[in-house]
């Protein structure tokens, strides 16, 4: 049974820093072999609801992947999943539902219950409180959860701006005690034709300077930007937005 993070692959969740790595599956019984180059085995009980196709192909199903990763995989890998499991839920067309958000994490709360006393469980609980599915990329989570690591607390997601001529913008987190939005601002959106929807990177990036110094006037807020090397880690986001004169409160 696909399990784990391949399983995360299959249900079309996105990766960080996903590199090249063994393939995850779970075995039912005491005994299954042993993992070799290339495969790695899990030895667990799956429920049959915990079992579905996707693709054509026989894996864990997306709640019970989320639980898989929560619980083995690197915070970071954690979160995204998480987040992005839970953005399938609760948004739909930018309009987030935050009912069906805690509908989510309390189907996810009584997984993590049930199962009380298994390797990894605190962590899973901790991911599972702490995804939000507003996220809507990875470098949006990862950044997320670095704020929180420098100790920010009061932290809002896909906060909206009233644009020019009825323009609506987003902008990714907001950091409230400090009067600051932080934008992830992955090289993407500037190099990839599809993305640019058939304008020029001139074009693409004056519209973002139009759209950030509107932003900043109206809001009168600070607003920073970054990219992945920015949210390697706590200390080099910390590093990133000290140079802007922005730090934690207190």
């Amino acid at each position: 049974m696909v399990s784990h993070l391949s399983a995360a692959v299959v249900h079309g969740l996105p990766q960080y820093r996903f590199g090249e790595r063994p393939v995850e599956v779970t075995l039912v019984g005491p005994a299954g072999g042993t993992s070799r180059a290339g495969l790695r085995r899990h030895l667990d009980a799956l429920p049959e609801g915990d079992v579905v196709e996707a693709g054509g192909i026989v894996c864990t199903s997306l709640d019970r992947t989320v639980f898989d990763v929560a619980r083995t995989a690197p915070w970071e890998m954690a979160l995204t999943c998480a987040d992005a499991a839970l953005r399938r839920e609760a948004v739909s067309a930018r309009r987030f539902d935050a009912a069906a958000q805690e509908r989510w994490r309390e189907r996810m709360r009584e997984r993590v219950d049930r199962a009380a006393g298994r390797r990894g469980i605190r962590r899973a609980r901790q991911v599972i409180e702490f995804a939000d599915g507003r996220a809507e990329l990875p470098g949006e989570s990862v950044s997320r959860l670095q704020l929180h690591r420098i100790g920010f607390r009061d932290i809002d997601l896909q906060v909206p701006v009233a644009g020019p001529n009825g323009v609506g913008y987003f902008v990714d987190i907001a950091l409230g005690d400090v009067r600051t939005f932080w934008e992830f601002d992955g090289e993407v959106k500037y190099r990839d034709a599809r993305m640019r929807a058939g304008r020029s990177v001139e074009a693409v990036l004056f519209a973002e300077k139009r759209r950030e110094d509107w932003i900043r006037g109206v809001t009168q807020w600070r607003l920073c930007r970054g990219g992945f090397r920015d949210i390697r880690t706590a200390e080099t986001l910390a590093a990133r937005l000290a140079a802007f004169g922005v730090r934690p409160p207190g």
